[in-house]
């Protein structure tokens, strides 16, 4: 696993040991990015469920200004802050250690531009964070959200939470949704 492009372009980046995280292989990053690409410069980046970290460090290689990373596990908060330093990333981060749900109110931005999640496939969690989302502050109409999940995985309850899916991009086993704020009528 490694940093695809910008100022920490490939170099390596470690993965916490065991089976609790699942990275987003390179290939799929590299055609994430390539479609939030307009998107990161000078931005403001959630990666929530965060892993090694290893998207959020991406974002703030390809020019990110800040990255806020949420994870809940010993193992992988530690990856991701030597990731941070070994990138030399750690003065443009935020790193929140709790669960992902509780961890949104301690997000402290006027705006966030992209809020990007991972979590483990089985856990439930993209309904009570989008929940969660549609009430935080820096969760704004231009603010895109992405979740990856698995293939089959149903986000029509996006619309009950005040937000529309604007594109998905399915992969073999998995897809990218992409949503934001709808607008509320006057």
């Amino acid at each position: 696993m490694r940093v695809i492009a910008g100022e920490a372009r490939s170099l390596p980046l470690k993965c916490p040991e065991g089976l609790d995280t699942r990275p987003t292989t390179d290939r799929i990053k590299e055609t994430l990015f390539n479609i939030l690409q307009p998107w990161i410069p000078g931005s403001i980046f959630v990666d929530l469920c965060s892993g090694s970290g290893a998207i959020g460090i991406e974002a703030i290689s390809r020019g990110a200004k800040r990255a806020w990373f949420v994870e809940n596990g010993a193992k992988a908060v530690k990856c991701i802050q030597e990731n941070l330093h070994f990138t030399k990333f750690e003065d443009r981060a935020v790193v929140l250690r709790q669960d992902v749900v509780s961890a949104l109110s301690g997000i402290h931005e006027k705006e966030a531009d992209v809020i990007f999640m991972d979590a483990p496939y089985d856990a439930g969690l993209e309904e009570p964070v989008l929940e969660t989302l549609s009430r935080m502050p820096y969760v704004t109409q231009e603010t895109l959200i992405v979740f990856e999940a698995e293939r089959d995985r149903d986000f029509s309850f996006a619309e009950d939470c005040g937000f529309e899916v604007t594109r998905e991009k399915i992969y073999k086993t998995n897809k990218h949704v992409f949503m934001r704020k709808r607008e509320t009528e006057r």
